[in-house]
């Protein structure tokens, strides 16, 4: 379905591979760990070869990630990673940025309410959006402690317009992965799928993405006000 841009009074945006670029920082430790064995592969790069790791890996760690959320076991797997965060002595973790997001967020904010929709933990969601200073720009943030459910499930889509003062129906919901194109559909939402994440464009499009593009920023264009 093509996107209806004259229907969209909110957007909701997903952290990893859609605004913070986890993509990169994770296919580097990937490369790294799997370079002494590059001789079973002698036909594809190492940084090539970690990205189909990534990408044959999404569907089972995202079924594995949702049994604790399945079986109501989240709320204190969360509770004891951040006990063990707390005692932890190590420097809090650095994430990067997509390029030109934050330019995205400064001007899509001053037309419409702007949402948080993660599938992270409260504490990393806030460090993200904290390093860049980001938070200012988002009516709401839901991670997935957020509601009883997260991603793919439709709560924290639903519970976001609701903060936003919007309709589900009226909200954009914007992902790198099948599982924000999954939960935008049972949201009943419209859905943009970014390639600057962990994605691939016919997963994307097996999902009904409303649209696919190259990276987060290019939203701006598409959404840019008729003159």
């Amino acid at each position: 379905m093509p996107l209806h841009v004259s229907r969209i009074r909110a957007i909701c945006f997903d952290v990893d591979g859609t605004l913070s670029d986890t993509d990169d920082v994770l296919l580097e430790k990937i490369a790294r760990l799997i370079k002494p064995f590059s001789f079973l592969f002698p036909r594809m790069e190492v940084t090539h070869a970690a990205r189909r790791l990534v990408m044959a890996s999404e569907a089972p760690a995202n079924f594995l990630i949702g049994i604790p959320d399945l079986l109501g076991l989240d709320g204190g797997i969360f509770a004891l990673a951040d006990w063990l965060a707390r005692k932890s002595h190590k420097k809090p973790k650095k994430f990067l940025l997509v390029a030109g997001v934050k330019e995205m967020l400064a001007e899509l904010s001053q037309r419409y309410p702007l949402a948080v929709v993660s599938a992270r933990d409260t504490r990393t969601t806030n460090i993200f959006l904290e390093q860049f200073g980001l938070l200012p720009y988002f009516k709401c943030v839901a991670s997935a402690q957020t509601c009883k459910h997260t991603k793919p499930f439709p709560d924290p889509i639903l519970w976001a317009a609701t903060q936003m003062g919007v309709e589900a129906a009226d909200c954009l919901m914007v992902g790198d992965t099948t599982v924000d194109m999954r939960a935008g559909n049972a949201a009943g939402t419209q859905t943009v799928g970014v390639l600057c994440g962990f994605g691939e464009e016919y997963e994307l499009r097996k999902y009904e993405a409303d649209m696919i593009l190259t990276a987060t920023p290019e939203l701006v264009q598409v959404l840019e006000p008729e003159e």
